[in-house]
């Protein structure tokens, strides 16, 4: 499982037109499930993200969580995360968690965020969405699941 964390002072998803999610100061992920990823990698995910400090303390310094400053997360699915591109420069999905099996399990990890943390927004699923965002810093943060796995 892949995640892109970016810090944000607001963002949102819109579907045709429509917000459908919209934070404000916290965090936008954007979550990349692959064919082999389980609950540990879900649960992985959203400990590191939840407790992942990057935001300002009083000295100025990264050393507080999302819910030290009582932001919010908005969570957009995003299979393209799992893109392969060693070959070629079309980019191949095929490590990517099919759509029947990774919607439920994505449904799944909002349940988990929220029994984390629960100021939680989303985007839809499977649908052609526009995220729009105002990056805080810039601040991004990569996580890969599969990563812990080897340690």
């Amino acid at each position: 499982m892949k995640a892109v964390i970016q810090r944000v002072k607001s963002a949102s998803v819109k579907i045709a037109g429509e917000t459908v999610g919209e934070i404000g100061q916290g965090f936008l992920v954007l979550l990349g499930i692959e064919n082999d990823d389980t609950q540990e990698d879900a649960d992985y995910i959203v400990k590191k993200t939840v407790g992942l400090r990057v935001f300002s303390d009083e000295a100025d310094k990264m050393n507080l969580s999302v819910s030290e400053i009582d932001g919010e997360i908005l969570l957009v699915s995003q299979f393209t995360l799992i893109a392969d591109t060693r070959k070629g420069n079309r980019p191949s999905f095929i490590g990517a968690m099919s759509p029947d099996k990774s919607e439920p399990f994505f449904q799944s990890i909002i349940a988990d965020f929220k029994a984390a943390y629960p100021k939680i927004e989303t985007g839809r699923f499977g649908a052609d969405m526009a995220v729009s965002l105002i990056n805080d810093g810039p601040v991004t943060i990569c996580l890969d699941s599969h990563i812990r796995r080897k340690e």
